[in-house]
């Protein structure tokens, strides 16, 4: 009786060992693996700099008098922005054409004396040292009046900084300093800062280990995409335009830039972005939807749906994502159907219950990756 009791108990404990024994069919949610050609991507976060940044300063002392635009107005090159109180620049002014003027008048009669005095001393009439004392002063008063036209180009040039013009074309931002007060040439705060935002940079950052890549298609254009944060619709488009000549040793990085035409002004200086850098595309990858890869001690792998209704684990290789999917570089063909929802439900080997089958662009997690969107250089371009 005891041998037949213990060999019940082992049967019964067999059975309960056996995969899917006693087990209904776990429900699950399927979707096909497929191949189609990827972009090869770098994902990054940016950062929105404006093309120009001006700082308005006054060249002169004086009054502001008037101002010609509003804060946040956009403004063209060459646009009145400020005129400073012009009287005491003025008399200058006069005050240097007066001299001038004077000072040529003395000049032509000291010339005229230089002349008679040196036909008088062709005669012999005076020595030749009173001769060349005329002739000094004549070029002395000469001199005077060089001076006297420098000084009144001086004074016109001082008058004319009382008009301060917009250098660029670009948006103003908030007034620093308002009519009635008293400015002093190039002091602090400045008067107002320019930024001009069409176009506009987006600057971000990659790992020095990508860096053979983005220089290696660099040549030939590449493409960026800057997705500004809680924006919906397509997104502005650039292009790379700068690699900065070192690696930063701190972060291992380096610094790229694009530049965005921005004429809808959708990006704005100081916001952040999440940067798309294209650099080819990864012709014919097999693709699966990265809700389907697990982890395990043995690696990633994914559970495949035989055609007797079974399923049962395969370890993969993976080659990086791109949006929803993972590029799996071996372990799968396209074709093979895959348990993208349940997997907790099921056992190796056992039978499952497809509940939906999803088509891969339908799986939940279409956004763009914080990683790199399809790393590795394999697949043609």
């Amino acid at each position: 009786m005891v041998l037949s009791l213990t060999a019940c108990g082992n049967k019964q404990a067999a059975q309960a060992a056996a995969p899917g024994s006693g087990r209904p069919p776990a429900p699950v949610v399927v979707s096909t693996v497929e191949q189609r050609d990827v972009p090869v991507q770098i994902t990054a976060i940016g950062n929105v700099e404006a093309y120009q940044t001006v700082q308005v300063r006054t060249q002169v002392n004086g009054q502001i008098e008037k101002i010609y635009f509003k804060e946040g107005d956009d403004v063209r090159k060459g646009q009145l922005l400020y005129s400073l109180d012009k009287r005491p620049f003025q008399a200058a002014l006069e005050q240097a054409e007066g001299s001038l003027k004077r000072d040529e008048a003395q000049a032509a009669n000291a010339k005229l004396e230089a002349d008679r005095y040196t036909d008088l001393e062709g005669q012999g009439v005076i020595s030749r040292e009173q001769a060349d004392q005329q002739r000094t002063q004549a070029s002395s008063n000469a001199a005077a009046v060089y001076a006297d036209k420098a000084a009144v180009d001086a004074a016109k040039v001082q008058l004319q900084y009382t008009d301060i013009y917009a250098p660029i074309d670009a948006r103003t931002g908030a007034l620093m300093i308002n009519v009635g007060n008293v400015v002093k040439a190039n002091d602090t705060p400045y008067l107002v800062q320019l930024n001009q935002i069409t176009p506009i940079f987006v600057t971000f950052t990659v790992p020095e280990a990508r860096l053979a890549e983005v220089r290696q298609f660099a040549a030939k254009g590449l493409k960026v995409l800057a997705f500004p944060k809680g924006q919906t619709g397509k997104a502005p488009e650039g292009m790379l335009t700068f690699i900065d000549n070192g690696v930063d040793p701190q972060t291992g990085t380096v610094k790229l830039k694009a530049t965005f035409q921005n004429k809808d002004k959708r990006l704005w200086p100081g916001e952040f972005v999440t940067v798309v850098l294209n650099l080819s595309t990864m012709k014919n990858a097999i693709a699966v939807p990265t809700k389907a890869v697990q982890t395990g001690q043995q690696g990633d792998y994914v559970y495949v749906v035989n055609k007797d209704g079974t399923a049962d684990p395969h370890p993969v290789a993976t080659a990086g994502t791109y949006q929803n999917l993972t590029l799996v570089k071996s372990g799968l063909t396209p074709g093979d159907i895959v348990i993208v929802d349940g997997q907790l439900r099921v056992a190796p080997n056992s039978k499952v219950n497809i509940q939906s089958s999803l088509p891969p662009s339908a799986v939940v997690g279409s956004g763009i990756n914080s990683s790199d969107a399809a790393t590795g250089s394999g697949g043609g371009q």
